[in-house]
């Protein structure tokens, strides 16, 4: 390590406990997907403390944080926010059933660490660019009834948090994006480099109409909603083996209502159904089979379908570990593996849409026991969980933006965006008719 690179290494770990004080607030006080008032707040306060730029508000409650003054690559440092729903963990919040069971607060506090040794004068004068600390909302699954209130409250892209920044530029300076999470496929090691390829997603909401009648005197005379809707998703099972394999198709369905009363036929029932794919033309692909299964059970017995299409995420692109990532990890003397072509990551997560328009650097770290989205998930070593991960993002920040930002300008260059900005939200906009 250069003399600058020990020097960020040294404030990082001079500021060990504040770090985890920080990581164990946020934890404590778990909040849901564009709702995170509090989680924004608090990182806000700790940013505007260094001497950074913020702004507040972004999205609903994101907070970005930044110097812009620098000619040079703009790197994104991103963190999320949200809490998933997990009413069995022992952290949950009373109110809203949340808790930090996917690792959320360990980002935020990677992302802070981070903060604390980029914000040093020196270490600023070193950079040939400019840095933003993303403390950004809403990754976890937004359900249909939630969306519907986020758009009266003037949520575009109420489906995803990043998907919602594009929307309204908040990334528009934005040229690198450096993410990080706890391990999502097996890793024995300290780190994974580099972004597997995960799945995206689109979700409909459906609304089956059928026909009331008594259940006992005239069953006949009515037309069973829930019988349309069981019909519907038995002949989804029916198709799983039409999936190909190398798409990792999924299939979630949830009944959200079944009738009324029990001796009543069901003339209304209301299932939200999920699709996953590697492919958008997977996504698109499965999502026409699954209205061929809702359409023809409904004709099967007289009833009619209504549906709303979700905004979903898109696939992650892989990438594979860029070199300022394993150049930092050796420096740190961790042990790491890096991300294959054929790594697989079958849940989705936002940061797909990201890897569309922007070259993504990632890499995901241990430090936790149990399963993500679990009652038993918890943090079980800060060093790992926190301490690392905020070197591994300063680190690799100042590999990229040094030296005239020789490492970023490179990364630039290679890429190639599947979408810009406004084609993006053209695609968004046709695809799920907001």
């Amino acid at each position: 390590m250069d003399h600058m690179e020990q020097k960020i290494v040294g404030i990082i770990d001079a500021c060990r406990d504040e770090i985890i004080a920080f990581a164990q607030d946020i934890e404590k006080h778990p909040e849901p997907g564009f709702c995170e008032e509090r989680t924004a707040a608090r990182t806000a306060e700790f940013l505007r403390a260094l001497g950074l730029d913020v702004h507040a508000y972004l999205a609903r409650t994101g907070v970005r944080a930044d110097w812009m003054e620098q000619d040079g690559p703009n790197v994104t440092i991103i963190g999320e926010m949200d809490a998933i729903g997990c009413k069995s963990h022992p952290m949950a919040d009373s109110r809203t059933g949340t808790a930090h069971a996917c690792g959320h607060h360990a980002q935020l506090a990677a992302m802070i660490g981070a903060a604390l040794a980029l914000a040093d004068e020196e270490v600023k004068a070193s950079l040939s660019g400019s840095v933003s600390f993303f403390a950004v909302p809403a990754e976890e699954y937004i359900d249909a009834g939630k969306r519907k209130q986020l758009k009266k409250e003037g949520i575009g892209f109420p489906g995803s948090g990043k998907s919602e920044l594009i929307r309204t530029g908040a990334l528009d300076r934005t040229d690198i994006v450096l993410t990080t999470h706890v391990h999502m496929v097996p890793v024995e090691e300290d780190l994974y480099l580099g972004n597997p390829a995960c799945n995206g997603f689109a979700a409909e909401l459906v609304t089956i109409r059928g026909k009331a009648a008594h259940a006992a005197i005239d069953p006949w005379d009515g037309v069973n909603a829930l019988s349309i809707a069981s019909s519907a998703i038995e002949m989804m099972g029916l198709m799983r083996e039409t999936f190909r394999d190398e798409e990792h198709v999924r299939l979630h369905n949830i009944v959200r209502k079944a009738g009324d009363v029990i001796n009543s036929v069901p003339d209304e029932a209301v299932v939200e159904t999920k699709v996953r794919s590697a492919t958008l033309e997977g996504i698109a692909s499965v999502r026409r089979a699954v209205d061929r299964a809702y359409d023809g059970a409904a004709y099967a017995f007289g009833g009619h379908i209504e549906r709303e299409v979700l905004q979903g995420y898109m696939p992650v692109r892989f990438r594979a570990a860029d070199t300022v990532l394993a150049e930092a990890a050796a420096d740190l003397g961790v042990s790491w593996r890096e991300a294959a072509p054929w790594d697989f990551n079958n849940a989705c997560t936002d940061v797909g849409d990201l890897t569309h328009l922007f070259p993504v650097l990632n890499f995901t770290f241990g430090g936790f026991e149990g399963k993500l989205h679990g009652a038993d998930f918890r943090i079980s070593d800060f060093e790992k969980a926190y301490i690392l991960p905020a070197k591994m993002l300063a680190l690799t920040t100042y590999k990229l933006l040094k030296g005239n930002g020789q490492e970023a300008g490179e990364i630039l260059k290679n890429f190639k965006p599947v979408f810009q900005k406004e084609s993006y939200c053209e695609y968004i906009r046709e695809q799920y008719h907001i």
